[in-house]
């Protein structure tokens, strides 16, 4: 996903850098994406103070922050579920955004510059859960409104997308394979791609007015409808 959400932004003029743990698999990205990239690893808030000034220097000034990464362990059962998974999943999905989203807050104050953050929840920030990466996302949703209220008259935007289960690693679910899911309106899973479509128009001018909102990208599946 956040390979389809660099390119789109590319496509529509944005100077962008990506960033991740496996150094050859961004210098691949950034190539086929035409843009510049950074190694990090959010899970080590001690590099994020650094990794924005850098960004930010590569960049020529960056003003707008993609919280992308994210796991799910996918524990199958309550019980499933350990101290160490329970951190990992914590870790990478909540903290890691929470404080490298800090410190770029930080670097846009700083700068008397306005600026945006958009976070990538999930459809399950929406619906129960009992495994951790459900829980990650629920948090991130109540982030989003808090940030967004705090930051609503300085310039900063706060928003996120939140999709329905979408063709990934991740999930597992090939783009060219079989997309069929009956569960969602359109009758099957969703391509990355659609997401970014999204996500080009949060960070982007044309949704200047737009902040502290969720934007849920399935269908209406998790409505809670009272006739269901």
């Amino acid at each position: 996903m956040g390979f389809a959400m660099a390119k789109k932004f590319v496509a529509e003029g944005a100077n962008v850098l990506i960033a991740g743990r496996n150094e050859q698999t961004l210098k691949d990205s950034a190539s086929l994406i035409g843009c510049k990239y950074l190694k990090l690893d959010v899970s080590n808030p001690s590099e994020f103070e650094s990794f924005i000034d850098e960004s930010s220097k590569m960049l020529g000034g960056a003003n707008v922050l993609v919280n992308n990464a994210g796991i799910s362990l996918h524990e199958p059962t309550f019980f499933d579920v350990t101290p160490e998974t329970f951190d990992k999943q914590i870790n990478t999905n909540f903290k890691g955004a929470f404080f490298l989203t800090q410190a770029f807050i930080s670097h846009l104050k700083n700068g008397n510059t306005k600026g945006n953050v958009l976070f990538v929840s999930s459809e399950t920030g929406d619906t129960m859960d009992f495994r951790p990466y459900g829980f990650t996302k629920a948090a991130i949703n109540s982030m989003v409104q808090g940030l967004a209220y705090l930051f609503r008259r300085e310039g900063i935007r706060i928003n996120a997308v939140a999709p329905g289960i979408t063709a990934s690693d991740m999930t597992g679910v090939k783009a060219d394979g079989n997309l069929n899911a009956g569960e969602y309106a359109t009758g099957r899973f969703y391509l990355p791609e659609e997401v970014a479509e999204t996500a080009a128009f949060l960070i982007s001018d044309s949704s200047d007015c737009v902040s502290g909102q969720i934007i849920t990208c399935n269908n209406a599946q998790t409505i809670n409808a009272r006739w269901k």
